[in-house]
């Protein structure tokens, strides 16, 4: 199983029983060692370590008491950890951001999320999902009537119908195919660089397992046909841009399996690299694999047989 997923750090408490207690959150609200985490375009306020190169803890998010944080925007309780409550503030995509504090940035989770410590990767991973969510999702499914946020933010309620409504994740397979030679198949989607490959991916359809999505997708996007009992389940991690679930694998070729084939319309172009060959290719900048904040790389890792260079990914 795959460790140290850089989203997928869930350590935190989410506090759900809190949600709906109103006079708690009240209380924890204006109590000035509570800590408001901005969110305004899936990106957060926060502070680099310019020694750091990236490594976990290196990058901090910048919080402010509530009596700092602007107005408006949409309030979520996010955690509590250690006796302090993590609040998100989530601002209208529509508004200007506020202006930047001295030495903090703008920054989305693309961008630190592998460099950020356990509990703000948490926090954030939390506060941008659900802004998604909220940003995308206004109004009753049934009737059509704007709702309202409840629950702490975690749900939302249409004053029509009393319906409530909940963020769903839409689960995603992610998968390093591996064939006879321990070769792994990599693909670029056609509006990629040149240089750009990854893992093959693709959504789990509706009655789907995740097994079978595995051999559709790879099916589909690849040419190829994968051994159904050589699916090695890796782990997961969020992928909250707006909604994902990644659910990583492992497979192997079946026997006689057909020759990989990029679909066209998805995929542009499919490649096998034997280990030493994906070295060559990323030293000479002719291949660029996914950064560490993705479980693609991990699974990349997983399969090369340790930590890849930073040097070897693209932005």
């Amino acid at each position: 199983m795959l460790d140290s997923l850089a989203l997928a750090r869930g350590s935190i408490d989410r506090a759900a029983e809190r949600r709906e207690d109103e006079a708690w959150l009240a209380a924890a609200w204006a109590d000035q060692s509570s800590r408001v985490l901005v969110i305004h375009h899936g990106r957060a306020p926060a502070v680099i370590d310019p020694d750091g190169a990236g490594a976990p803890g290196t990058v901090a998010l910048h919080y402010v008491p509530s009596l700092e944080a602007p107005d408006g925007g949409i309030r979520v309780l996010l955690a509590v950890v250690d006796d302090v409550t993590y609040f998100g503030l989530l601002l209208d995509v529509a508004e200007d951001a506020p202006p930047e504090h001295p030495g903090t940035r703008w920054l989305g989770l693309r961008e630190i999320g592998a460099a950020l410590g356990d509990v703000d990767a948490g926090v954030m991973v939390a506060a941008v999902a659900l802004a998604n969510w909220h940003a995308t999702h206004p109004r009753c499914p049934r009737c059509g009537v704007p709702t309202l946020p409840t629950q702490a933010g975690w749900s939302r309620t249409c004053p029509d119908d009393e319906s409530q409504h909940f963020p769903r994740s839409d689960p995603a397979v992610i998968v390093l195919v591996r064939d006879a030679d321990d070769r792994a198949l990599l693909g670029r989607r056609i509006d990629w660089p040149v240089s750009f490959f990854s893992t093959l991916a693709g959504f789990v359809e509706a009655g789907e397992s995740a097994e079978a999505a595995v051999l559709r997708e790879l099916s589909e996007e690849a040419g190829v046909d994968i051994d159904p009992g050589a699916l090695d389940y890796l782990g997961s991690q969020p992928w909250p841009f707006p909604s994902s679930l990644m659910l990583g694998y492992h497979a192997r070729l079946a026997p006689g399996s057909r020759v990989a084939i990029p679909d066209g319309v998805e995929i542009e172009e499919v490649r096998w690299f034997t280990r030493e060959e994906m070295h060559a290719a990323c030293e000479s900048g002719e291949l660029r694999i996914p950064p560490a904040v993705s479980i693609a790389r991990r699974l990349i890792e997983a399969w090369y047989g340790g930590e890849l260079p930073g040097a070897w990914s693209r932005p």
